[in-house]
């Protein structure tokens, strides 16, 4: 947390959302002078679409708390702002995602776009429970410059990030009326490994390539896993 709000200091306004946190994330972000709002969380889209009403300057840079801005990218931004045109509503920002302290060049880890910068008033996120993408209707342009993204800093934390977000896209799937199906638990989640591992060649990135091409399989089977038990247990959504 420190090092976002570190990376994004300059900016006009830093408006942190919280949802009721009890560590010491609001005593850290006291010390940046970041404006402090606490609303419920629901899921992601719900908590950015709030956010975004409560901001007060025209270009909103969402950045989440295990991200910084890379090199070169704060001016990138400021000159991207100044030039934009009126027709353009986003800019979307190259992101390197790191595990276990190293960049993760392969297996689709790069450039992984960002919708982040965008008009206040042009862009919202899409009603998904997780993995919700920022819809505009103006022009979208590219910057050059990257997020940095500490996704995976230990193992331990990813097996417990892999249980939440896994429980997301089960709700998601069920909120989608897509019924589970034998060959998704069974043949998927070795296609996504295969697709990770060989096809966009994350072998390259050794080790930390094969624990990642395993990691996205078992997010496929997990998830599936969990709307087949929620089909079993007649829930309405995945339990915690």
């Amino acid at each position: 947390m420190r090092a976002t709000l570190e990376s994004v200091k300059w900016a006009d306004e830093i408006l942190v959302v919280d949802s009721y946190s009890t560590d010491e994330t609001l005593e850290v972000c006291q010390q940046y002078e970041a404006r402090i709002l606490q609303h419920e969380y629901v899921n992601s889209a719900r908590q950015k679409n709030w956010a975004v009403t409560q901001c007060e300057h025209e270009w909103v840079l969402q950045i989440d708390s295990d991200e910084t801005l890379g090199p070169g990218l704060q001016e990138e931004i400021k000159n991207a702002i100044a030039s934009a045109s009126p027709d353009v509503h986003l800019f979307r920002i190259p992101r390197k995602n790191h595990m276990l302290g190293r960049w993760l060049r392969y297996g689709g880890n790069f450039p992984d776009y960002q919708t982040r910068l965008f008009r206040r008033n042009q862009g919202r996120w899409n009603e998904r429970e997780v993995h919700a993408h920022l819809v505009v209707t103006g022009k979208v342009q590219t910057l050059q410059h990257c997020i940095l993204h500490n996704n995976m800093p230990y193992i331990s934390k990813e097996l417990r990030n892999l249980d939440r977000y896994t429980r997301y896209e089960a709700d998601e799937l069920r909120k989608q009326s897509r019924g589970f199906r034998w060959h998704h638990l069974v043949i998927r989640p070795w296609a996504v490994f295969l697709h990770r591992y060989f096809w966009l060649q994350g072998f390259r990135d050794g080790w930390r390539g094969f624990i990642y091409a395993v990691h996205m399989a078992m997010y496929v089977f997990t998830s599936r896993a969990k709307l087949w038990e929620m089909e079993e247990l007649a829930l309405e959504r995945s339990p915690q």
